[in-house]
C-alpha cells in the first residue's frame, strides 16, 4: 500500500486496479495532488501507480506498508489503449524503462 502526497508544485496521481476477478479489474482513478491542495492518495495493494509532474521542480513523498522488493517490480505503459488514460499534458518525457513496459492483452488476468 502506498500513501503519496505532493510536497511542492503539482502532478496527476493515478491508480489502476489490476487485482484479479476484481468488479474493477483495469479501470483507473486520478487526482491532481499539489502543496496548495494538500490532498494525499492512498493506493491499496493491487494497484498499479503512476504520475505525470504538472509543474516544474514538483516532489512527491511516498509513504509504503512494505520495504522495497525489486523482485516485485512492474510496470503498465503510459499510453496503453486498453486503458486510455488521460494525461493533462502532451507526454514528452518518459524513461526508457517505462516507454518499454509490454501493452496490456487479454491473457493477463491481474494480480
Amino acid at each position: 500500500m502506498k500513501l503519496v502526497s505532493c510536497l511542492r508544485g503539482k502532478v496527476l496521481d493515478i491508480a489502476i486496479d489490476i487485482r484479479k476477478d476484481s468488479p474493477t479489474f483495469l479501470q483507473w482513478h486520478s487526482e491532481i495532488l499539489s502543496q496548495e491542495n494538500l490532498v494525499a492518495m492512498l493506493i491499496p495493494e493491487g494497484f498499479a501507480h503512476g504520475f505525470q509532474a504538472l509543474e516544474n521542480d514538483s516532489e512527491l513523498i511516498y509513504l509504503h506498508s512494505e520495504k522495497y522488493n525489486n523482485l516485485a517490480e512492474g510496470g503498465i505503459r503510459y499510453n496503453d489503449p486498453k486503458l486510455n488514460l488521460h494525461w493533462p499534458l502532451d507526454v514528452i518525457e518518459v524513461s526508457n524503462r517505462d516507454r518499454d513496459h509490454p501493452l496490456i492483452t487479454d491473457k493477463f488476468l491481474g494480480i
